[in-house]
């Protein structure tokens, strides 16, 4: 059945947010435009990328631009669970136990190197992450219905490093490479930077934050036919039946993937998705989901080149 819905999300708050991430991240247009889109599709984003290409002021701008509450968390070896989620102690005056709340309990979280922790740490998000919810001592905590996790990873080091399993990535809707900008962008940067006398650069036109469910709701009442759901389904399952593949993307991967390409479609102005907004929003949300067999990297072979064949395999609706 198609899903005919007549809904658009509003323009300016939208063209806002881009205006005010694009003043600070300089040559980080494609960033910024996945990074808009996944709040739009209530998913989680990964920042990826070597060290010094801005991921920390990405994610930073990101969370102040959104005018929510957010908590900053440096991931280290020695972060345990509770400094994340919080625990309870005993107040000798009171004589009770009283629950400290961890940095979780906020709007945005931005978790800076995220893979610097070890795996029992990097699982105290993941009911976060999926739920919106805590629980502590057996008693379960709602976290705000727009909890927006935004983190970040530096792929190329490996010491002093935790690779993050399947089931964390699988937690996040959008996995974004943060490259190095174009020679013109990094002089505007430097002239920025120069112009501001070394400061860290201020935000200005932040969104409000009470209004930003609305525009979460209408992004995901876009207009959607049943051949592009279609397509979204077998590009899924293509990837599943690629001999070169161990694990393809899940059910949960073709719900991320039409959610983040209605996210896409409205951060555009359109009234409805297209197979063009899929192929957008393809790569982020599905090369990290897809496990490769052994002997398919020994050849070298990437995540990146299963999704291109599968994209060009599938048909395209009309």
């Amino acid at each position: 059945m198609t899903v005919d819905v007549e809904a658009q999300a509003p323009r300016a708050p939208i063209d806002r947010l881009r205006e005010v991430l694009s003043s600070v991240v300089f040559g980080q247009e494609s960033v910024v435009a996945d990074l808009v889109t996944c709040f739009l599709a209530r998913g989680h984003v990964l920042l990826e990328g070597p060290p010094g290409v801005a991921k920390t002021l990405a994610a930073r701008a990101m969370a102040s631009a959104l005018g929510l509450a957010f908590a900053r968390v440096q991931f280290t070896p020695d972060l345990m669970p509770a400094d994340i989620l919080g625990t309870t102690v005993f107040r000798p005056d009171t004589r009770d136990f009283q629950l400290v709340r961890g940095p979780i309990f906020t709007e945005v979280l931005v978790a800076d190197e995220l893979n610097r922790t070890p795996p029992r740490t990097q699982a105290a998000l993941l009911e976060a992450m999926e739920e919106r919810q805590v629980t502590l001592e057996g008693q379960t905590h709602p976290l705000p219905p727009h909890f927006f996790v935004v983190a970040t990873q530096n792929p190329l080091e490996l010491e002093g490093t935790y690779p993050l399993p399947e089931a964390q990535l699988d937690r996040f809707l959008m996995r974004v490479r943060v490259g190095y900008p174009d020679a013109d962008s990094e002089q505007r940067m430097l002239a920025a930077f120069h112009a501001r006398g070394g400061q860290s650069p201020t935000l200005s036109g932040l969104l409000d934050g009470p209004s930003l469910p609305a525009l979460q709701d209408a992004a995901a009442r876009l207009a959607c036919e049943d051949s592009v759901i279609a397509y979204v389904v077998n590009l899924v399952r293509f990837t599943r039946e690629d001999p070169r593949v161990v694990l393809g993307a899940s059910p949960r991967a073709a719900q991320g993937l039409l959610a983040a390409a209605k996210a896409r479609a409205a951060l555009e102005g359109q009234h409805f998705v297209t197979p063009d907004h899929v192929k957008a929003v393809s790569g982020a949300v599905l090369e990290h989901r897809l496990v490769l067999r052994g002997e398919a990297e020994v050849e070298g072979i990437r995540p990146a080149d299963v999704l291109a064949h599968a994209l060009e395999s599938v048909q395209v609706p009309r």
